[in-house]
């Protein structure tokens, strides 16, 4: 994956980070009862430098031709060659200049533990969630609208919501929203004056959960971006839905399109 990565780039001239979750592992955040080859569950864009931070998702449904694959679902390729044929993957499928300069990769096993190092999240929840039972939340998951503390568990939650029959219109955008939303919700926390007395735990914890090529002090940096930058502002992929197997298909004019709009800004 290291190689896969492009050089050039810093987080004071600009760096764009890929951010993966996958269904890799088992445990208590992952329904043990699928199998076949894990996919990536969440592939997200973050592009960082000094003081700014822009963010664009891209729905794991989504339409793209996979290196020596043929064409199938964008988060076919974590499966097929892990996070270095995705890095790959999403550079070719988007193109107009993209290069990827990091990669961290999330854990779903041990998330829910260094959210709780952390001493927990708070989000802004923009509509109530109320999903039927998934993976191994079979207690079922509820989450108010507006600002809501979440634990380790409830964040993993929030982030992997598909169907929420609070909001039965919502689709894969909704929950590229939260996942941005908790990656937000992250960077504010890392920031807190009180997570200073948790350092021990968090440092303990956070290797476990997260696997990145960044060094500490470039990962420290990102969150300090996200916490202070211009991080609320929500960016999905949009394409046109579906064919027949269900893939979103995006026009090479709304890639060039998202792209300018996540190195450059508005």
């Amino acid at each position: 994956a290291e190689r896969a990565l492009s050089s050039q780039g810093s987080l004071f001239t600009g760096s764009t980070i890929l951010v993966l979750g996958s269904d890799a592992r088992t445990g208590e955040s992952i329904d043990e009862s699928q199998s076949g080859p894990s996919r990536a569950d969440t592939i997200m864009l973050v592009h960082a430098s000094l003081g700014s931070v822009r963010k664009l998702s891209i729905p794991r449904d989504t339409e793209a031709e996979i290196p020596g694959h043929g064409t199938m679902k964008i988060n076919a390729a974590y499966a097929l060659g892990g996070p270095a044929l995705t890095i790959e993957t999403v550079e070719n499928f988007l193109g107009n200049g993209l290069e990827i300069n990091h990669l961290v990769e999330v854990d779903f096993k041990d998330f829910p533990a260094f959210i709780d190092a952390l001493g927990g999240v708070t989000v802004t929840n923009k509509t109530r969630i109320c999903p039927p039972p998934f993976d191994n939340f079979w207690k079922g998951l509820r989450i108010k609208r507006g600002e809501v503390e979440l634990d380790g568990t409830r964040a993993l939650g929030f982030a992997r919501v598909r169907k929420n029959n609070c909001a039965p219109a919502e689709d894969d955008r909704a929950r590229a929203a939260r996942q941005q939303e908790l990656l937000r919700a992250i960077g504010a926390q890392v920031k807190s004056p009180s997570t200073f007395f948790r350092l021990p735990w968090v440092s303990w914890q956070a290797p476990k959960a997260l696997k990145t090529d960044m060094k500490g002090p470039a990962l420290m940096g990102l969150f300090a971006d996200m916490a202070t930058g211009n991080s609320s502002d929500t960016e999905v992929l949009e394409g046109t839905c579906c064919d027949l197997e269900g893939d979103i298909q995006v026009s090479p004019g709304t890639r060039a399109e998202a792209v300018d709009r996540l190195l450059n800004g508005d």
